[in-house]
């Protein structure tokens, strides 16, 4: 006996796709503002975002995200001190 499961699939609208290429142009954008950064200020920035996608990763809410890109910033800090 086969069972057919449905398969979601998701439609893409204009806003979300709108959405999408506004979020890249501005992480683009973002990433050329490091160019005058000292390397503790890039580890500070990349340990943040790090840990901001690790604490929300794990936690799921506002404050996990904001938790772990507070501590990522301070371990990414003292990274090379």
């Amino acid at each position: 006996m086969v069972f057919l499961i449905p398969i979601k699939t998701r439609s893409f609208t204009m806003k979300s796709l709108f959405l999408k290429t506004a979020v890249l142009a501005a992480l683009a954008v973002s990433l050329t503002a490091c160019n005058g950064m000292t390397r503790t200020q890039r580890n500070t920035a990349a340990g943040a975002a790090i840990g901001g996608v690790a604490g929300n990763l794990i936690g799921g809410t506002t404050g996990a995200t904001l938790g772990g890109a507070a501590l990522g910033g301070v371990i990414g800090s003292q990274i090379d001190r």
